[in-house]
């Protein structure tokens, strides 16, 4: 969807907990230390403050489930009212001036060659927008893959595809984040095979089914799979889903966490997908600590008013970076498609300070150039 349309009203609301956050009223207390639990391990038992819960056992590959109707219970904030539509068609704030568009030559694009990778190896390259092309676990996997030159109702790319189609390896697996035109593209995923791999929020699998793909895997948040030893993991995000006028939150968003298990020490690789700040950074980085590289979208955050909450600024993708416990940050979501009205070189400008800010090393801001790889 038109990320003008991304946003929530001014009001916030506590968000739903998703199950296993916090122990079920009326849990039954454990036995005695002393005595076995004939009953086997309380599910909602709650681990020592401070360390991280078990992770999840891994759902079948390609499970078919019944899924709520809605997920709008999900949504941080509500949705908006016609107060805020007519807002913002009175500032009519939806592109950049001439101004915030004389950088579009200056955006950094450096198409290159894929690496070859040593064993063990893991690696990531920016194909522009939220599509990356990961390597990890011997697995070549697609995040939000949009190869289009245009998606609807935004005008072409600004720059091209950082890796072009016919210079890719074979796919193994594509991770969706959510539904919205500049994350699913149907043409992009037309280009593969129909036995590949799709990964995607619960209630999407009808949609690619539809399209013919047999191997599509749907997850809840803070569920799992698992695929020739990479684990697949769908956390939350603050965001949204919508494609078409009927089917608002009708599927799920979030973002994935790629952990290559057979290595001796797993490197473990999060893609945020889209979303705004907010608490489940700090819970995804409790639930999965030790994530090596963090992927995070920086850009389409103005006018604030609008925008906040479903799309972090720069300031706040850092932030998100320390909140989950990630080691090095790789920015995205910017520099590809007008989607909103700050200055298309701004974003960049503006994670690089707050980065300094922060005190970060300023080798582990991975800022790529769009077809650029970097390896770990």
């Amino acid at each position: 969807m038109r990320d003008q349309t991304s946003a929530p009203a001014a009001v916030p609301r506590r968000p739903p907990q998703p199950p296993g956050t916090a122990p079920r009223a009326g849990s039954r207390p454990g036995p005695h230390p002393a005595e076995p639990d004939p009953a086997g391990p309380d599910p909602d038992a709650q681990p020592p403050a401070g360390t991280a819960p078990a992770p999840p056992a891994t759902r079948p590959l390609g499970e078919r489930r019944p899924w709520p109707r809605s997920f709008a219970d999900r949504l941080t904030t509500p949705m908006p009212g016609l107060r805020a539509y007519a807002r913002l068609a009175r500032e009519g704030a939806f592109r950049p001036g001439p101004d915030g568009l004389r950088g579009i030559p200056d955006l950094p694009c450096a198409p290159a060659p894929l690496p070859v990778l040593a064993p063990g190896t893991s690696c990531v390259t920016w194909a522009g927008h939220a599509s990356w092309v990961v390597r990890t676990g011997g697995l070549t996997v697609l995040t939000d893959p949009v190869w289009s030159r245009r998606i609807l109702a935004t005008p072409a790319r600004m720059t091209p595809v950082g890796v072009p189609w016919e210079d890719l390896p074979p796919i193994d697996a594509v991770v969706i984040s959510h539904n919205h035109y500049d994350h699913l593209d149907a043409p992009t995923l037309r280009r593969l095979p129909r036995h590949t791999p799709l990964f995607v929020p619960a209630g999407l699998g009808r949609w690619c089914r539809r399209r013919g793909f047999t191997r599509v895997t749907e997850l809840d948040w803070w569920e799992a799979a698992e695929l020739d030893g990479v684990r697949f993991d769908f956390v939350p995000a603050h965001h949204w889903s919508k494609r078409t006028l009927l089917d608002t939150c009708r599927s799920l968003w979030g973002g994935w966490i790629l952990t290559d298990t057979r290595s001796p020490a797993p490197r473990k690789l999060y893609f945020a997908g889209d979303t705004g700040y907010g608490h489940w950074f700090a819970e995804i980085g409790r639930r999965h600590p030790g994530i090596d590289l963090a992927l995070l979208p920086i850009g389409a955050y103005a006018p604030r008013w609008w925008l906040r909450d479903v799309h972090a600024d720069p300031e706040e993708a850092v932030r998100a970076c320390t909140d989950v416990g990630a080691r090095r940050m790789a920015p995205m979501h910017w520099g590809t498609f007008v989607l909103s009205a700050e200055p298309v070189t701004e974003p960049l400008e503006r994670v690089r300070a707050a980065w300094d800010r922060a005190g970060l090393a300023r080798e582990d801001l991975w800022d790529l150039p769009i077809g650029a790889s970097r390896c770990w």
